[in-house]
């Protein structure tokens, strides 16, 4: 089965927007919309459909993979374009019954998932617009079947847990509150100079966390008749630990032959251990690569990936490339296209400031 994954730019800041298709003409192909980054990516992601991918009127499945505003906003629009078979999102709402004692006042269920419905318009938006349209909306848990991909993280539970964490739900008991020591050692990593050798790792153990949102982010695993790719969206340490676990219990815990560097190459994403169980331990200097990464990058962002980041990944076999102000496919067994660019990978960088 031959499958194509484009990461398409999403202008100027971070964010993420990625169209799936495989299949072939004897059987028909399947297209998924993988988070829509701001608005008017909506537009871009249309446009590149259109030119790409057939021209079709009908998207298999859309998937909102957490809710901050850089994946789900250009939704909105694919969303009211196309027929859509499911969209696929977590709505934190729906959950209010469960987690109401994670909450300061006097809270009545019917009022806390109002408040936090009002913390998500856009989440909102597309829970109407999807119900106008007749469309299904499924929650997205681990071990749920999305076509050829398999969701890793978050479980139910996990995603209850964090919940009251996030920055648009109400004050919480479980809230965590970043100090100024926290932020202060922040801001120093950000002026020191690095060196790395292709032997010497600078990427770290134990990072600064990643928001609560971003460990929410839905993990994916997808088997196109046993080539494999690993969507993680924003997803940290531990949303990606918890995923390996998840792989581990199905025995699908191998190099994947494509990967998507977690939040657009944060250097608080992803740590030594966490790549090695997904992608394997580093390899010496000038080995065979075992598959490809990318990471989508914003135009006015060229401090990502972080290079500590890239070097991690490409140590491990998998040369990195960034969207910035282009699209760029990763495809098997699918017929070449007009219009596909061709990029470089980046380098391994040994002299940095993060």
């Amino acid at each position: 089965m031959g499958y194509e994954i484009d990461f398409l730019p999403v202008g100027g800041s971070n964010g993420d927007a990625i169209c799936v298709r495989h299949g072939n003409a004897l059987i028909g192909h399947t297209i998924y919309v993988v988070d829509g980054g701001y608005a008017p990516t909506g537009q871009a992601i249309i446009d590149h459909l259109q030119a790409f991918y057939g021209a079709p009127t009908f998207i298999d499945h859309v998937v909102l993979s957490h809710a901050d505003n850089d994946h789900a906003a250009g939704l909105i629009s694919v969303v009211e374009h196309f027929d859509v078979g499911t969209l696929w999102m977590n709505r934190p709402w729906r959950f209010a019954a469960e987690i109401l004692g994670a909450f300061h006042g006097s809270y009545t269920v019917e009022g806390l998932a109002k408040t936090i419905r009002d913390g998500y318009p856009l989440l909102a938006k597309l829970e109407e617009l999807a119900n106008s349209k007749g469309i299904p909306i499924n929650d997205v848990f681990t071990y749920t079947q999305i076509g050829a991909f398999t969701v890793m993280a978050p479980t139910r539970e996990r995603y209850l847990e964090l919940i009251p964490q996030f920055d648009h739900t109400p004050t919480s008991y479980v809230k965590p509150v970043k100090g100024i020591v926290a932020r202060l050692g922040e801001a120093i990593k950000q002026m020191a100079h690095f060196f790395e050798t292709w032997g010497t790792e600078a990427l770290e153990e134990n990072p600064a966390p990643t928001s609560p949102s971003n460990e929410s982010s839905v993990v994916q695993l997808a088997n196109f008749d046993g080539r494999t790719a690993l969507l993680t969206a924003d997803a940290g340490p531990d949303a990606l630990g918890r995923a390996a676990d998840a792989a581990a219990r199905l025995g699908r815990l191998s190099s994947p032959n494509f990967v998507q560097v977690p939040h657009h190459g944060s250097r608080r994403n992803v740590t030594p251990t966490v790549l090695n169980r997904w992608l394997g331990n580093a390899l010496p200097e000038g080995s065979a690569t075992r598959g490809t990464a990318f990471c989508s990058v914003g135009s006015n962002k060229p401090e990502y990936p972080k290079r500590r980041v890239s070097n991690a990944f490409l140590r491990r076999g998998y040369p990195v490339y960034k969207t910035n102000e282009t699209w760029i496919g990763h495809r098997h067994d699918m017929p070449s296209r007009a219009g596909s660019n061709v990029i470089s990978a980046i380098a391994f960088t040994s002299l940095y400031t993060e």
